[in-house]
């Protein structure tokens, strides 16, 4: 009887070490957690990154394009030009990986609604060695009803933009983003496509710790074949805190919204047909 209860009292000591083992591996264990800011915020230049803010975080983004540059000095190449373009935008933050939003744009009185997710984020271990994001937005176009014809119907305001990023952090200074996108214009006029499809590359080259180079190349192209668009590059300067994020930048593209600087954007910035633009993101959480 001795013996045996001397064995059980044996085997609850190796059963209890064994579980304060486990225990210790696992709080010993790092956490693989995501990378740290692989960009500074949601907007680069014209595109969207992987990045969404922490939940419950309200991001405001006001977004601004000058007017055209080709008349030089006459107009302070194109900062006192007619043509700007804004849009003012909100977005909050539902989840660590879910962000909604809604803007209004000046061209054509846009109103955009808007959702991005992280499907994949990158890791710090590099077990995940990109970021998977989707993006998404639905804009209705505000302008009079005589713009769309005699046979008009109110979804003929609508279009869409569907956009997948994938992203790496390389190193702690050059963080690089390729997108692949889709767009697609209810109402259209008879010489142009309802639909484009269009890839980009994008990226941030960081100097200092608040100082960063940002660039962007986005190529549309024709699905049905009856219209072309010029591709819009962009390159600038970017400053940041840890709640705003400034940019000012040099583009080929006119519009704000991703479908509209995809389906018309006629400037060549071969021909120096190019636009100053800023965009100022100021994030609050609750």
């Amino acid at each position: 009887m001795k013996n045996k209860i001397l064995q059980l009292i044996l085997l609850w000591i190796c059963l209890a070490l064994t579980s304060i083992a486990q225990e210790q591996e696992q709080e010993s264990k790092p956490v693989d957690k995501p990378v740290r800011s692989p960009f500074e915020g949601g907007m680069l230049i014209d595109n969207q990154t992987g990045v969404i803010p922490v939940k419950n975080t309200l991001e405001m983004l006001i977004q601004h394009r000058f007017g055209s540059m080709e008349n030089g000095i006459s107009d302070f190449f194109g900062i006192y030009a007619p043509g700007a373009n804004l849009r003012l935008g909100l977005n909050y933050s539902l989840l660590d990986k879910l962000m909604v939003g809604y803007g209004l744009t000046k061209k054509n009185m846009y109103s955009d609604f808007q959702a991005k997710y992280a499907l994949l984020q990158q890791t710090r271990s590099g077990r995940i060695p990109v970021a998977v994001t989707l993006y998404g937005n639905m804009a209705i176009d505000g302008r009079s009803e005589e713009v769309f014809g005699v046979n008009y119907k109110f979804t003929n305001r609508f279009s869409y933009f569907g956009q997948v990023i994938v992203a790496r952090k390389f190193t702690e200074w050059l963080s690089i983003q390729t997108q692949g996108s889709f767009t697609h214009y209810n109402s259209i006029e008879e010489q142009t496509d309802h639909d484009k499809i269009g890839v980009g590359i994008s990226g941030r080259i960081k100097f200092a710790p608040q100082s960063s180079f940002v660039f962007q190349y986005d190529h549309p192209f024709s699905v049905g074949g009856k219209s072309e668009s010029e591709p819009n590059l962009g390159f600038g300067y970017e400053a940041s805190t840890s709640t705003h994020i400034f940019q000012i930048f040099v583009s080929n593209a006119q519009g704000i919204l991703p479908q509209d600087n995809y389906m018309f954007n006629q400037n060549d910035f071969m021909e120096g047909e190019l636009m100053f633009g800023f965009t100022i993101t100021r994030l609050w959480g609750f």
